[in-house]
């Protein structure tokens, strides 16, 4: 993956949090999911605090506002069934707004709208503060399957190149007159797709020749030899371990 190839989620500047060993964040970003995920919903408190060090973290990584929030915005079909969880659950009623819900499925909707929140949240901040390439290595120095690294390359790259073929597609059927208005008028897209998984078959398996000629034997080189010092570790913990510190809390105190 070349260098060229710089995703959407990621912020080009220069902060210490983008300086930081990929393997670190990496490590740094699950642990504090993991506490997130944990801490007991009753414990609204404690999702404020996460919510508070993870601004100043982003904050600290130069991390526009209105990035985070636009992006936050790919998380609204994945919990937009949560608003649907108070309405059908079982339980004591309560009233909202002159409206009898149930009071587990409020809870149970704070639940699932607070950790997806935080938890994507982090995954943005991660992939805004880190390029790709370096995910990837930072994956590999983790003692991640080589296999599993090798195809999370392939796939992150080729996606963009099957992302930009399939809009030269478009834009030659647009060129052509094709402005579809009723479902009869699909099938010439449900012939591009065919089209486009042949394709990109055959392009995977010349790819693949190729590299085998060139030498390849299912684990990418390593451009990075030297993985995270202390001083990575050490800034990058900071955040897993005040999360860890406020699940703990909660978890006694709730």
């Amino acid at each position: 993956m070349g260098a060229g190839h710089a995703h959407a989620l990621y912020v080009h500047e220069h902060s210490a949090v983008h300086r930081l060993a990929p393997e670190a964040k990496l490590a740094a970003a699950l642990s504090f999911i993991a506490a997130v995920a944990v801490t007991p919903r009753e414990a609204v408190w404690a999702f404020g605090l996460y919510a508070l060090v993870l601004a100043l973290v982003l904050a600290a990584a130069r991390v526009p506002p209105r990035f985070l929030f636009l992006r936050l915005l790919g998380i609204l079909p994945f919990v937009a069934f949560a608003f649907l969880i108070p309405f059908v659950a079982t339980g004591d009623r309560v009233e909202v707004l002159g409206i009898e819900v149930s009071g587990e499925g409020l809870w149970g909707a704070w639940n699932i709208l607070a950790k997806a929140t935080l938890g994507a949240a982090t995954s943005i901040g991660l992939a805004a503060t880190t390029e790709v390439p370096k995910l990837i290595e930072g994956l590999g120095a983790l003692k991640v399957p080589a296999v599993l690294v090798s195809i999370a390359a392939f796939m992150i790259r080729y996606l963009e190149l099957i992302a930009e073929e399939l809009g030269r597609m478009r834009m030659a059927m647009a060129a052509r007159g094709y402005d579809p208005h009723w479902l009869g008028q699909v099938k010439p897209i449900a012939a591009a797709a065919g089209a486009m998984f042949v394709r990109s078959y055959e392009r995977g398996e010349r790819v693949h020749s190729a590299m085998l000629a060139r030498g390849y034997s299912g684990v990418m080189p390593v451009l990075r030899p030297a993985g995270a010092g202390w001083f990575d570790w050490l800034l990058a913990m900071t955040l897993p371990l005040t999360g860890v510190v406020i699940a703990a809390v909660a978890l006694v105190v709730t």
